[in-house]
């Protein structure tokens, strides 16, 4: 049976659904009749409520777990919930102080990413994740630092202070003292260039006999690069913080549950392909329980937001992953919030 629109319930039925929802999300605990029935707000009995609560159950928004007598929303449930009931809780300005605050202490851009994905984790209690922008950033230094024992440090300088290295296997113990004039070489070339631009322009001067280095500089230039060439699904795509969250007390009671979640999160492809469906979005996205593949098993919801550069193009995805009790009211304008206070700090730290 379909689930009729909020509008086609009535007003009684539409808020004893509203407070079981309400109070799973708070408690994460089914809620039964004599609790309801505790509210004077609802001046109904017991007997009243739980013929509501079947048909609801009956609808297929709630559901009534194991043995107990109380009931929790199903996924369905939630989405009705969240799309046409929720009441968006605003992010306070000690919250909105402290989002500004962290996303602008500058520093290279991976500080901001792990600052935004940190942040979305202890505002919500739950994992934060952030996807790293899928753009070349432009390069200001290359260094080749000798390390003893036939290798070398090659470490590439971003002009946002990023800084990343990989170590080089030299074959030819001599070619260390080549290493000068190589990192000089490619230095000079990388100017405002990304590493594809200047690579392509260098390997056209060495083929072309054009650059005054010697073979073994040569060498190092052309293997200094390749380091940097593997397969983009060895780079990073994904920073995740806070999974420890996902081990409350209610998580506990469903270990097999959590560990599914957290074998998801390790595979960083799969989530990250799930977080780029939400590059389009005009809002924020609500992915809740078994409506998205990936998750349905380990029961849990992710709320994601786009985030955008100076030109207004999405760079990236942000979000929090939990339990399917999340507080949405509460999460979803925080993660707005969050992707675009990242935005305007990367353009800041991205020329």
């Amino acid at each position: 049976m379909a689930s009729p629109p909020i509008t086609e319930m009535t007003e009684r039925a539409r808020e004893i659904f509203r407070r079981v929802v309400e109070g799973y999300i708070e408690s994460g605990q089914p809620v039964g009749s004599k609790t309801l029935a505790s509210d004077s707000a609802l001046n109904l009995s017991s007997a009243s409520i739980r013929a509501v609560l079947a048909e609801l159950e009956g609808l297929g928004l709630l559901a009534a777990p194991h043995t107990s007598a109380g009931r929790m929303p199903t996924d369905t449930g939630l989405r009705i919930f969240v799309d046409g009931m929720m009441r968006v809780a605003e992010p306070t300005s000690e919250e909105r102080a402290q989002i500004e605050a962290r996303l602008s202490e500058g520093g290279p851009v991976e500080q901001a990413l792990q600052q935004a994905s940190a942040l979305l984790s202890d505002l919500s209690g739950a994992a934060g994740m952030v996807m790293v922008p899928t753009r070349e950033q432009r390069l200001a230094q290359f260094s080749l630092v000798p390390l003893g024992q036939g290798r070398a440090l090659a470490v590439l300088v971003g002009e946002d202070g990023g800084v990343e290295n990989r170590v080089l296997e030299l074959d030819d113990p001599a070619a260390a003292g080549s290493l000068e004039a190589a990192s000089n070489y490619v230095t000079a070339r990388l100017a405002g260039r990304t590493l594809g631009e200047a690579a392509q322009m260098m390997r056209q001067e060495i083929s072309a006999g054009k650059s005054d280095l010697d073979d073994a500089s040569r060498d190092l230039v052309e293997r200094g690069l390749a380091v940097w060439s593997e397969d983009a699904d060895q780079r990073p795509v994904l920073i995740v913080r806070g999974a420890a969250n996902l081990l409350d007390e209610a998580a506990l009671g469903d270990i097999d549950r959590v560990r599914s979640l957290l074998d998801d999160l390790e595979n960083k492809q799969s989530v990250s392909a799930l977080l780029e469906s939400a590059k389009e979005a005009d809002a924020t996205r609500i992915f809740i329980g078994s409506e998205n593949r990936l998750f349905g098993l380990s029961g849990s919801s992710v709320i994601a937001s786009p985030y955008r550069d100076r030109e207004g193009r999405v760079v990236g995805v942000l979000g929090v992953i939990g339990p399917t009790r999340l507080n949405y009211a509460r999460v979803v304008p925080m993660v707005d919030l969050t992707a675009r206070s990242l935005g305007r700090s990367l353009d800041k730290l991205i020329v």
